[in-house]
Order: structure tokens, then C-alpha cells, then sequence
């Protein structure tokens, strides 16, 4: 059974929910100048990807390569990159940041210490990310309220930090998002029919199983308070929430 088999299920206002998204993706493209959608290629940033193709919008797209991600996610990026009419920027680590880092720590610290996981995703998505929002005055993600408790308030657009979020998305369900893919046959990560509805690196990610919380692939020996790499900062007086990815 595929993923849009299974999960293609919209909620009943998913009409409503179509059209504020297409309206605020409008508004942000005419107001910020300028503005990126950062993707992982998850089922949501597709979504968004789709819709910033079908709207002609003025939006580049960029993908973080941290060097470790799926063969199936890299085949999707060159597959976007060849269709999408909006650009598609990829952004990579510091090859000699990447290369001290495996020779003093090994090929897969991440699972030794959250420390040393959370330094791997620093250099392999952190660092990179900044490079891509450089002189950003806003950008859009895939966030969703649905996702996890830490993501429950997430506001469509999140004004709280310097550097404005949009997150088009934050009220729609994952049978919303499935809904969407169906409907315009949308690519995605082939992956999502195994189980992985949360895609990330290829050593921190693996399938769920029936009953599992939607993260429960991601970090997956880790303690569910500790799983965030920093791609989701929030700097408010000098503390920092940091949401997961």
C-alpha cells in the first residue's frame, strides 16, 4: 500500500485550508524580497514546492546535501531540480569542516552522545542553512501544528525572531498533505510507502511502525526531549528554544 493509499485522508475544511495557503504564499512573495523555501524534501516541502510552481511565484527553493542523506532523497532532488520551474539551490557542508570532524570522531558519532549528534548536525545543517539565509529577510518551511507537542503553536507566519518564518502549512494534517499529492500527482520521496513519514539524514532516520509517534524515525535512541538538530531556532532574551527539524 502507497503512502497516499494510506494517508490520504483530508480533513473537511482542507478546501479553506488550499486557498489560505495559496493566499498567504501571494502575500509573502509580494512583500519579501528576498525570500527562500528551505526543503528537505519531506511530503509537506513538496507540497510547498508544487504550489510556489503552480502560483508562479518568485521563490527559490533550497535543499540542504549534508553529504548523508538517502539515495531515494537524492534522486528526488535531481528529479525537482530538472522539473521545477522556480529554482532549486543546493547547499553542502564544509568539506574540510566534514572531513576533521569523521577523522577525529568516526563516520557515525551521532550515536555515542547527543553532543557529539548534535555537533554532526551543526556542521552537516546548521552551518550550512546559514549560509543559504544569508541576507534573507524571510523564508518559508514545512512546519506543521500536527507534527509534534513542540510544534503545536506553530503560527503561519512567526514574526518572533529577526528573520520572518512563514509556515503555509501549520494548520493542515498529514491526510491534508496526502490529499494534495494525490490530487496534483505530486513526486515524493518514495520512502514515505515505507513507513518514513519524518525523512532526515540516513543514519538518524528509520521506518515506524503502526501505533508510533510521526518523529518516532528520527533520533530514535535518543531521548524525545533531546531530538532537535537547531535547524529551528528561536532566540527570544538571549535564550534559545530549539524546535526539531
Amino acid at each position: 500500500m502507497s503512502a497516499i493509499d494510506l494517508h490520504a485522508k483530508p480533513s473537511k475544511d482542507f478546501a479553506e485550508k488550499l486557498t489560505r495557503t495559496r493566499a498567504l504564499l501571494r502575500d509573502a512573495a509580494a512583500a519579501f524580497k528576498p525570500l527562500k523555501q528551505a526543503s528537505s524534501l519531506g511530503a509537506e516541502d513538496v507540497v510547498i514546492t508544487h504550489l510556489i510552481n503552480a502560483l508562479e511565484l518568485d521563490i527559490p527553493v533550497f535543499v540542504l546535501d549534508t553529504g548523508m542523506l538517502h539515495k531515494e532523497t537524492l534522486d528526488l532532488l535531481e528529479r525537482t531540480k530538472a522539473q521545477s520551474r522556480t529554482r532549486v539551490e543546493v547547499y553542502q557542508p564544509q568539506q574540510e569542516s566534514v572531513v576533521h570532524f569523521v577523522k577525529r570522531e568516526g563516520k557515525e558519532p551521532m550515536y555515542r552522545s547527543i553532543e557529539l549528534r548534535k555537533a554532526c548536525c551543526h556542521i552537516r545543517k546548521v552551518e550550512p542553512l546559514e549560509r543559504a539565509l544569508a541576507g534573507q529577510k524571510a523564508w518559508i518551511t514545512g512546519l506543521r501544528r500536527e507534527q509534534s507537542s513542540a510544534r503545536a503553536e506553530v503560527p503561519l507566519m512567526d514574526e518572533t525572531e529577526a528573520r520572518i518564518k512563514f509556515n503555509p502549512l501549520a494548520e493542515w494534517t498529514w491526510g491534508d498533505v496526502w490529499r494534495y499529492i494525490e490530487l496534483h500527482a505530486v513526486d515524493y520521496n518514495p520512502l514515505h510507502d515505507d513507513f518514513y513519514p519524518s525523512i532526515g539524514c540516513a543514519p538518524c532516520t528509520r521506518a515506524i511502525s503502526l501505533g508510533e509517534d510521526f518523529r518516532a524515525g528520527r533520533w530514535w535512541w535518543e531521548d524525545e526531549q533531546a531530538k532537535e538538530c537547531g535547524l529551528h531556532v528561536r532566540n527570544e532574551l538571549n535564550n534559545k528554544e530549539e524546535i526539531s527539524a
